[in-house]
């Protein structure tokens, strides 16, 4: 099957003609993939089926495909770290482009050729365990030529307890114990934001009867109704927008708002909205801090309105976590997270101005259930779980987390 695949890819990847170049080599693609034989099409997908099963029994989060930066290699993300498929074979990238184009639809295609990227889900059925395995994929331009990244969707949620939270930090993130307020999940790409999210979904789902929502661009893990009922709406394909998808949601009845990123102005401005409705929010925001994630989304908005969103943020957040994936002893990664709860201390803060202070509030407020990402470090360092160097290499704070290793 290997083989003939790269016979196929090869075959269409050769008409492209010389005179054709620059990015007009991925639009005359589009343009003729429909001269791709229904059984070349099977193929097609049968290989990319095959490099996806061996991504998973190597336990490898990531597969990028194609684009200049690729070396015609396949590459994993294998605990952290990104390697050549040295068994896979090396592909052009014409041939890695129409491997792409094979993935998408029309529709795809055309919105894939004006904005240069792609977000999109993909599924197929992984025979070893008979289950449908889902992957959130990226399809994007790399010096004229199209790449892609697709990350794998865990099968099953992590259980919320086993995520070591302090028994205050899941009151305030649980919708029996709070109806309202704005619940933040951050990190950096691949910090593992989606992986709790998904736990904290799937805690209420066990327990809370309540209605959710679920707004992102793609949709990953998909939640069967349990206790809960869920809806799922994919941006781009269920819903124009997530601030659409947020205005929308109000007249669907929900108890819980799910809000896959707040990536923008708009969505900012709409979820703050939705949450001073009085409902349960949950979001997500690429930062590394607490603090740095407060200060972003004041900083987001335009100047004129950041007094008035810095009140309201003040009025409706009621917890923030921000985490890291950190190699661990074993090979594997961990979870370190900074805790943020929400006291009439952090209130005043944020309203004031005065977010450098939280830092402090959050490494007093161990008793309440907060822990600075330093301090959860340390904790991990004295479990015998990270190295010195990689609590000092993932630390925030410098000073503070040198400062704390000289006491272990």
């Amino acid at each position: 099957m290997l083989d003939e695949a790269k016979q196929i890819l090869a075959k269409y990847a050769e008409r492209i003609p010389p005179t054709v170049i620059g990015p007009e080599k991925v639009n005359f693609i589009i343009d003729h993939t429909d001269e791709i034989s229904p059984e070349e099409k099977l193929v097609l997908l049968k290989y990319v089926n095959y490099m996806l099963t061996l991504m998973i029994e190597r336990d490898a989060s990531d597969i990028e495909i194609g684009g200049h930066g690729n070396d015609e290699y396949v590459w994993f993300r294998i605990f952290g770290k990104k390697e050549r498929v040295k068994d896979l074979p090396r592909l052009t990238v014409n041939e890695t482009s129409v491997l792409i184009i094979n993935l998408l639809n029309l529709n795809q295609c055309k919105h894939l050729w004006v904005s240069r990227n792609l977000d999109f889900s993909y599924t197929f059925r992984y025979e070893k365990f008979n289950k449908d395995v889902r992957f959130r994929a990226d399809a994007y331009f790399d010096l004229d030529s199209l790449a892609l990244n697709m990350r794998s969707i865990s099968v099953s949620t992590r259980p919320l307890d086993s995520l070591e939270f302090h028994p205050n930090t899941i009151k305030t993130m649980s919708h029996n114990y709070i109806k309202f307020g704005l619940s933040l999940i951050t990190g950096i790409t691949g910090s593992g934001k989606s992986t709790t999210l998904d736990s904290i979904i799937d805690h209420h789902n066990q327990y809370d009867p309540a209605h959710i929502v679920i707004i992102a661009s793609p949709i990953e893990y998909v939640h069967e109704s349990k206790v809960a009922i869920i809806r799922h709406r994919e941006v781009g394909r269920d819903v124009l927008s997530f601030k659409d998808g947020v205005i929308q949601a109000l007249r669907q009845d929900p108890d819980i708002i799910v809000i896959g990123e707040m990536r923008d102005p708009d969505t900012i401005m709409a979820a703050l909205e939705v949450t001073d409705t009085g409902h349960k929010v949950f979001s997500t925001l690429h930062t590394s801090s607490a603090v740095e994630s407060i200060d972003r989304i004041i900083a987001e908005v335009n100047p004129v309105e950041q007094d008035r969103v810095r009140n309201r943020l003040a009025d409706v957040l009621i917890s923030l976590v921000s985490q890291k994936l950190v190699p661990s002893l074993d090979g594997r990664r961990v979870l370190a997270k900074e805790v943020l709860l929400v006291t009439p201390s952090v209130k005043a803060a944020i309203k004031n101005n005065n977010t450098s202070e939280i830092y402090m509030m959050i490494n007093q407020g161990g008793n309440q259930g907060m822990v600075t990402m330093e301090q959860d470090l340390i904790r991990l360092y004295k479990q015998r779980k990270i190295s010195r160097e990689n609590a000092l290499a993932y630390a925030n704070n410098k000073t503070r987390i040198l400062q704390l290793l000289k006491g272990v």
